[in-house]
């Protein structure tokens, strides 16, 4: 019996905490679903009707309205509630096969709407931990330990591949914006759907509609002396800040923008302002020469220096009025009114009244 307990223990020592994902680095974004996640869930409209809508409701009823999406959505509903006996509630098998077909081949603008859907009340809250049948495909009649569960996944090439992913991407990361690695909501977000169907499905732990907390089905009762290693495990799911900003991130439709900061400089050296052609009616250009005008000038003001009166520099400030009209790629310039007389101009007309009277 010792000895058992002994090789037990040897085998958890010679397992690495975190393995290396097998998978390539997620290098995309999510901006454009963020951008529809926002629309969806009702983001910069009235607050009040905003906060009357279901938007874990209106996800599944996206859903139905996609053929494949619906079709697969119907089928682990139909494999996930199918009842085997009195005791056996369901081929749970069956079910995380049909949960990882649906994961793995519907697009994640659907997909990501039902399983990260934001909830304003606990009635949303409970349909959005619905989503994956959770009477089968999560909860059992005891939790194991949480140890005892990864050992588990981790005789599954695939579970196991899918665990290491999860933990390269949603690792807490204090180096970072949004503690995700390199600020990528979306790797963290597919790889915490892509572990959905196997021993490790993680899922939310209640209803509440405002504090996200999500788990696998395991406790780290009965650890004994690996209690600590256990404990960390179950915390990188119930207490992830990466996880949870993700989540909530999506459900928001506010992608983390990773724009770098204007460019500044010193407000003593005048800004070098090389001529250049008019601006042609087509704005491909144009714009990126207007925005580059507007940063240095900006810089200027934001810095709080004092400004040189330069020629330069009044041109500058004269440029920050160049407006695009709404709807048009055309350029309101800012020389396109009436023109004042300039002082040069004065002081030709001087000039030729005293020599003509000279005369």
């Amino acid at each position: 019996m010792i000895l058992a307990n002994v090789f037990c223990l040897l085998f958890f020592l010679g397992e690495e905490f975190y393995e290396a994902s097998p998978y390539e680095p997620v290098t995309s974004r999510l901006s454009d679903i963020f951008r529809l996640a926002s629309i969806f869930s009702g983001t910069g409209a009235d607050p009040a009707v905003s906060a009357k809508s279901n938007h874990c409701l209106d996800a599944a009823k996206a859903c139905n309205l996609n053929d494949n999406c619906k079709k697969l959505r119907s089928s682990y509903i139909s494999i996930c509630n199918r009842e085997i006996s009195p005791t056996e509630r369901c081929n749970r098998r069956k079910c995380h096969k049909a949960l990882r077909q649906f994961f793995d081949r519907v697009p994640s603008e659907y997909t990501y709407r039902m399983l990260f859907c934001s909830c304003q009340d606990q009635a949303c809250a409970e349909r959005r931990r619905q989503t994956i049948l959770p009477s089968c495909s999560y909860e059992d009649k005891e939790k194991p330990n949480c140890l005892d569960l990864r050992g588990v996944c981790r005789t599954d090439h695939l579970c196991r591949s899918r665990l290491a992913d999860f933990h390269a991407n949603c690792r807490a990361s204090y180096q970072t914006l949004t503690s995700c690695p390199a600020d990528n909501y979306q790797a963290c977000l597919g790889s915490y759907a892509g572990m959905i169907g196997f021993d490790m499905t993680p899922n939310y732990v209640d209803s509440s509609p405002t504090g996200i907390v999500v788990s696998p089905w395991c406790s780290c009762r009965g650890s004994g002396n690996m209690e600590e290693e256990c404990e960390k495990f179950l915390r990188d799911f119930t207490e992830n800040p990466c996880l949870r900003n993700a989540i909530q991130a999506f459900g928001n439709g506010t992608d983390v923008n990773l724009s770098p900061k204007n460019p500044s400089f010193q407000a003593t050296q005048a800004p070098r302002v090389e001529k250049t052609p008019s601006l042609p009616d087509d704005l491909s250009d144009s714009t990126s020469l207007g925005t580059s005008v507007i940063t240095t000038c900006t810089s200027v003001q934001e810095q709080g220096l004092k400004a040189n009166n330069s020629k330069e520099l009044s041109m500058c400030f004269t440029e920050l009025t160049t407006n695009i009209i709404p709807g048009s790629n055309k350029v309101i310039k800012p020389n396109s009114g009436p023109r004042r007389a300039t002082p040069s101009a004065a002081l030709t007309a001087v000039s030729f009244l005293m020599l003509k009277l000279t005369l």
